[in-house]
């Protein structure tokens, strides 16, 4: 679900001061643009566009369960597809991600 390697690297990348600055904007974004995906009504171009965002995001904090979701949504959006992914499976997956993340991250930062 969480790629905490990355999670690890990214945390030596830009340092644990400035981490949960980068979690919040994380954060923040993906509640922006699930609601984006909620608006979109089927728009194939919108519905795209949100997932590849969500998919870029989700890969660079480790969230590899939403990465994989949104790159399967963005895939099937782009052949025309725009609700072969649910934006009800994105919350879910997102949801389900973040109440790890959240749970895990202080052991894990203190390790």
């Amino acid at each position: 679900m969480i790629d905490w390697a990355r999670v690890a690297e990214l945390v030596d990348e830009i340092g644990a001061e400035d981490f949960q600055e980068v979690v919040d904007l994380f954060l923040s974004e993906v509640d922006s643009a699930i609601e984006m995906l909620q608006t979109a009504a089927g728009d194939a171009t919108v519905v795209e566009e949100q997932m590849h965002f969500l998919k870029g995001a989700a890969l660079n904090l480790g969230f590899e369960d939403l990465a994989q979701l949104c790159l399967k949504g963005e895939k099937a959006a782009a052949g025309g597809q725009a609700d072969a992914v649910s934006v009800e499976e994105v919350r879910q997956i997102y949801t389900s991600s973040r109440v790890t993340f959240e749970a895990d991250l202080p052991a894990k930062l203190a390790a």
